[in-house]
């Protein structure tokens, strides 16, 4: 499994943000290959991150892609510079 994170430094508004996510991004980026889940977080003082799973490197990969271009369309109000990204092999899962 592979995630990525996004991490945006200078939102506006972190709901408006998320909200928009929900119903855009994510439901791209649940008909993608691989999917496994998707998760927008408020990390406090305008600083918001999301949380993509996929099966491999390349759906994740790919998937990034199209979560860049739907950002730069989709949030470009609220969401000031481009997110730092970290994409990495999931190495432990502790499940509930």
């Amino acid at each position: 499994m592979y995630l990525v994170i996004r991490k945006f430094n200078h939102v506006s508004s972190v709901a408006e943000a998320a909200r928009r996510a929900e119903s855009g991004i994510g439901q791209v980026l649940k008909q993608s290959p691989g999917f496994q889940g998707y998760y927008v977080f408020d990390a406090g003082d305008g600083v918001a991150g999301s949380v993509s799973l996929f099966e491999s490197r390349e759906a994740a990969s790919a998937a990034n892609e199209k979560a860049l271009a739907w950002i730069r369309a989709s949030l470009v109000d609220v969401v000031n510079g481009e997110p730092e990204i970290t994409m990495g092999e999931v190495l432990a899962i502790v499940p509930a």
